[in-house]
């Protein structure tokens, strides 16, 4: 019986989603649930599985097409047992008329790295693969590079470039993110705020308690648990921070869901951290690397990313000593942390070598003014260079 693979429902407002890997080819044998393709959409990638057990008979999309909710992908036949190999397809033989009409048409496209659909569309079109530009993964040829004809002209010399040159194709997810940030551009008025912080206590007290917190909680206490909660103790203290803006009017958030910005291979995710109020520091270190793990293995859900109140993200990671972050509509703040670098900075009227880090604060001064923003940021600060006020489970 023949069963078909179909688009399943990918999130609210999501109808759309490319075609990215079949991890699973036309003839092979497949498990039920087992994974068979990759789809990715605006904001996360998701694993399409066998409905049943037996062998792919039908690949209707290829890699690169565009898909909608409820269309097919393709078709299992579960009459074929799970534990059957697929039949190596006998030698065919050619007559000398056969091989004499190939050589003198010059296609030969057995050696050529090409989906299944595009190989048809070429044997059907007497199309030599060799001379087209592969999109898919590892350079693979897919129907999308067929349907372009100026494909076997991607890597050629523009008239008037000085060298080669090649042309990306994006994906779905950079796209998105290309146009969302023009859109926040354009719609909100974007101003960041910058200040100072040493952090030699919260590294005191880091090297002090990190064996007991490992121990007791079976995970590092780093930098994100003592900035998630001076973030929300400085978002209680100033709501406007923690608000949206719907039309006009200003709703005030009585939560507080903390995005906090990952790096993926195909860009910048912001998986939501639920209830950071009310978390612990072993919690919320716990809940940010769960979430990034899945983030990078793309395993993350819609669900995940959507509803934050307030985001973070940390340039420092890869080596930012200062940057203006972002808004991620329709949040109206985020804060961006850097580089810690070690600093000559005035204490009590002697010059001290400190670990000092550069924080920025951009907000939306349709809602916040500068006043309000910069003390936002002054209490984060304080309370990072006066740790014990968080209040730390060790």
């Amino acid at each position: 019986m023949l069963h078909e693979i179909m688009v399943p429902d990918l999130a609210e407002s999501t109808v759309e989603a490319t075609v990215a890997t079949w991890i699973k080819k036309s003839g092979d044998i497949v498990e039920e649930g087992e994974v068979i393709i990759e789809l990715d959409t605006d904001k996360v990638s998701l694993e399409v599985v066998a409905p049943v057990s037996g062998q792919i008979k039908e690949v209707n999309k290829d890699e690169g097409e565009t898909v909608s909710v409820g269309e097919l992908l393709g078709v299992v036949d579960d009459s074929v047992a799970s534990s059957a190999k697929p039949e190596k397809p006998a030698d065919k033989k050619e007559s000398k008329t056969e091989i004499d009409d190939k050589k003198e048409n010059d296609v030969n496209n057995t050696d050529i790295s090409a989906t299944p659909v595009a190989k048809k569309i070429a044997e059907k079109d007497n199309i030599d693969l060799s001379k087209i530009k592969g999109s898919g993964p590892n350079g693979k040829i897919t129907k999308n590079d067929l349907d372009n004809k100026n494909n076997s002209e991607k890597t050629a010399v523009a008239p008037d470039s000085s060298g080669p040159e090649e042309i990306i194709k994006l994906s779905r997810r950079r796209i998105t993110i290309a146009k969302r940030l023009k859109e926040v551009q354009s719609d909100t008025v974007m101003t960041t705020t910058y200040n100072e912080v040493d952090l030699s206590s919260v590294i005191n007290i880091r090297k002090k308690f990190q064996d007991q917190f490992v121990e007791k909680h079976s995970i590092k206490l780093g930098f994100m648990s003592f900035f998630v909660k001076a973030s929300v103790n400085a978002l209680q203290s100033f709501p406007h921070m923690n608000a949206e803006l719907y039309q006009d009017e200003l709703i005030l958030k009585k939560y507080y869901d903390m995005g906090i910005a990952v790096a993926t291979e195909e860009g910048l995710v912001v998986p939501v951290l639920r209830g950071a109020d009310k978390k612990s520091s072993a919690e919320i270190e716990k809940g940010i690397a769960e979430l990034a793990t899945k983030a990078r293995d793309k395993k993350i859900t819609l669900e995940e990313l959507q509803g934050g109140t307030f985001s973070i993200t940390n340039g420092g990671v890869f080596g930012s000593l200062m940057s203006t972050p972002l808004l991620n509509p329709p949040q109206v703040g985020i804060l961006g942390m850097h580089k810690i670098q070690e600093k000559p900075i005035a204490v009590n009227g002697e010059v001290v070598i400190r670990p000092v880090m550069m924080l920025a604060v951009t907000y939306d001064h349709r809602i916040i003014d500068g006043a309000m923003a910069v003390q936002f940021l002054v209490r984060i600060k304080n309370l990072l260079e006066d740790p014990y006020q968080l209040l730390i489970d060790a």
